[in-house]
Order: structure tokens, then C-alpha cells, then sequence
């Protein structure tokens, strides 16, 4: 069974809003479809950050830091140019599949 995930972080004011409203966790589920499980695991990622924050804990990212590097604009214009050459292949591969099926359809005097 293939996972449901969904970024959560992307509804929180909706889903505060809703709970300043007095809605419980199960009508806040079926308005965006989320399981149970998904909104309790939110709401306490959610009030453990806040008690940090009122802390004075800083939050950071967990893991290792990303690699800083510039990209060219030479990289650019090669990354577009092998987007393109692809989509032109693959339009040949379609023009020249369609022609075959036309070919034998005709042969079979389908029409």
C-alpha cells in the first residue's frame, strides 16, 4: 500500500484557524483528508516547536548541510538544450510509431 504523505506545514494555518474555531481533530481530517495518525503526529511537532520557541531554543535543520555551489549559466543553457533535443526524440519516436500503425492498418485494409 503506497504512502499518503503530504506536507503538512503546508495547511498549518488552515488547520490552526480551524482549531481556534473549536473544530476537532476528526472534522479538520475529512475538510483535508488527512488520517488521524497524520494530524496528531502535526499537532505535536507543532506544540513541541512552539515550547522551544518560547523557550528560546533555535530551531535548525536536522542532518547534514546542503553543498553551496553556483551553477553556470553555461550549465543552464546545456540542461535546456538536452531537454529539448529529448522532447524532439521522443516526437520522432511518436511520428514514426504513428506511421507504422497507419501502414499496417492499411494493410489490413482497416481503413
Amino acid at each position: 500500500m503506497p504512502r499518503s504523505y503530504r506536507k503538512m506545514e503546508e495547511y498549518e494555518e488552515k488547520i490552526l484557524r480551524l482549531k481556534s474555531e473549536r473544530k476537532t481533530n476528526l472534522e479538520i481530517c475529512g475538510k483535508f483528508g488527512f488520517t488521524m495518525k497524520q494530524m496528531t503526529n502535526f499537532i505535536t511537532r507543532y506544540n513541541t516547536r512552539q515550547k522551544k520557541l518560547a523557550a528560546g531554543i533555535v530551531i535548525r535543520r536536522k542532518g547534514r548541510p546542503a553543498k553551496e555551489y553556483e551553477v553556470s549559466e553555461q550549465d543552464k543553457v546545456a540542461a535546456l538544450r538536452y531537454i529539448l533535443a529529448r522532447k524532439e526524440s521522443r516526437i520522432k519516436a511518436l511520428e514514426m510509431e504513428n506511421k507504422l500503425m497507419r501502414d499496417f492498418l492499411s494493410l489490413t485494409e482497416r481503413k
